[in-house]
């Protein structure tokens, strides 16, 4: 409760000095007991560790508090960038902006100051700095990893292969 990203078993295991497969297997156990026991909280396991996170439930009660009537959302333009990043990444701002169809380099520079997307090198051949998503993004999404984001084909028009010939 007391650190401000996930922590790592093998880390928890070392301040414990306990084994990590005792450790992982009581993390679970408190997971499950949390969950049963119907509390205000979750302790789930994110982007390579384990976090504290309010029960969905209860979340707006806490929102109110913590917040004091403060909302910080993402406009739809960053929305549509920060799932392109994540869906491509790792991709550079001209890709982005390629994909949207506007200049998105504003926008990249948004989602990179709130820690949602980050540096990962650059295109060896064009020398452009290529982005993708951060652990923190993983972090306030409730994902492990990449793998969890769902799949797109459900969202996406039928004839998206003319769509493509159309764009071109």
């Amino acid at each position: 409760m007391v650190v401000d990203e996930p922590v790592a078993e093998v880390t928890l295991a070392q301040v414990l000095e306990r084994p990590t497969h005792e450790v992982a297997a009581a993390l679970r156990a408190l997971a499950a007991e949390y969950t049963a026991a119907g509390r205000g909280f979750d302790l789930r396991e994110v982007a390579g560790g384990w976090r504290f996170y309010t029960r969905a439930e209860c979340a707006p009660m806490v929102e109110r508090f913590v917040r004091d009537g403060q909302q910080t959302r993402l406009t739809q333009a960053a929305l549509e960038t920060l799932a392109v990043v994540a869906y491509r990444q790792p991709v550079s701002r001209a890709r982005v902006s390629a994909v949207r169809g506007v200049n998105s380099d504003g926008v990249m520079r948004t989602l990179v100051a709130r820690g949602l997307v980050e540096e990962a090198g650059t295109d060896p051949e064009s020398q452009a700095v290529l982005y993708r998503t951060s652990s923190y993004f993983l972090e306030r999404l409730g994902l492990r990893d990449l793998s969890e984001l769902p799949e797109l084909a459900p969202f996406l028009p039928d004839d998206v292969e003319n769509l493509e010939e159309t764009t071109k």
